[in-house]
């Protein structure tokens, strides 16, 4: 069987006029991610990411760190973008969700405005508008929907089998919600039980999935040790 490594991509710039910026514990989340994977002895036949700074710095750093450690010196592969892997338009389920939901939240325009600063009100009201644009409840305003997102997801999920040897070991560098669409998609879970989990992804995160042919399942969700062995609290972050 071939295995599918997804990766989400290190901490961001949240709160900054650029968040698609990878902060100062993204870079080490991602050196010790490609650190963690040479001491494995994890060896990639591919590597893929989408097109987001984020997401590409991510599998750079990373990449770069395991060649650096390799201990057989076997060569790393050179990163293929897909945009498929790229995240949602979370600042479009803003903009689409925001308006009817201020009536009841007066306080939301101040809270995402200083996101920075309140960072957990800001995680609750973001899960509020996400669960409303995955049931569908928002206008036709040409913001992607939960569906159209998924069949994005699936159709990079299945290019990649399509393209893949048997025993391949292929790293998918990508978001956190592009990982619970997948969840969704490969184990059945509800919309709401992707993104419970997503909630809990913490940036460089390893899952796992085991595939034949395009027969998929996931073997492992989540995984911290590459930061956890460090004893490093700092970079454990979930945004």
């Amino acid at each position: 069987m071939g295995n599918l490594y997804l990766i989400r991509h290190g901490q961001a710039s949240f709160g900054a006029d650029d968040y698609d910026v990878l902060s100062p514990v993204g870079v080490r989340q991602s050196q010790a991610l490609g650190e963690h994977l040479a001491q494995l002895g994890v060896r990639l036949d591919r590597c893929v990411a989408g097109d987001l700074r984020r997401q590409q710095d991510t599998a750079r750093l990373a990449l770069q760190a395991l060649q650096a450690l390799h201990a057989n010196g076997c060569p790393v592969p050179a990163v293929e973008t897909d945009a498929a892997f790229n995240e949602f338009d979370a600042d479009g389920v803003i903009r689409a969700l925001l308006p009817d939901l201020l009536p009841e939240e007066p306080d939301a325009l101040h809270v995402l405005r200083n996101a920075a600063q309140h960072r957990s009100e800001f995680q609750r009201l973001f899960a509020l508008m996400v669960q409303r644009w995955h049931d569908g409840e928002h206008a036709d305003n040409g913001l992607e929907t939960w569906r159209s997102f998924t069949s994005r997801v699936q159709g990079g999920l299945q290019r990649v089998l399509d393209t893949a040897g048997s025993g391949d070991h292929v790293a998918i560098f990508t978001s956190g919600g592009t990982i619970a669409a997948l969840l969704h998609l490969v184990t059945g879970i509800t919309p709401s039980q992707a993104f419970a989990l997503n909630w809990q992804i913490i940036n460089t995160s390893l899952s796992q999935l085991k595939f034949r042919g395009r027969d998929v399942a996931l073997a492992s969700f989540n995984s911290q040790a590459h930061v956890q062995l460090l004893r490093a609290p700092e970079l454990v972050t979930y945004r």
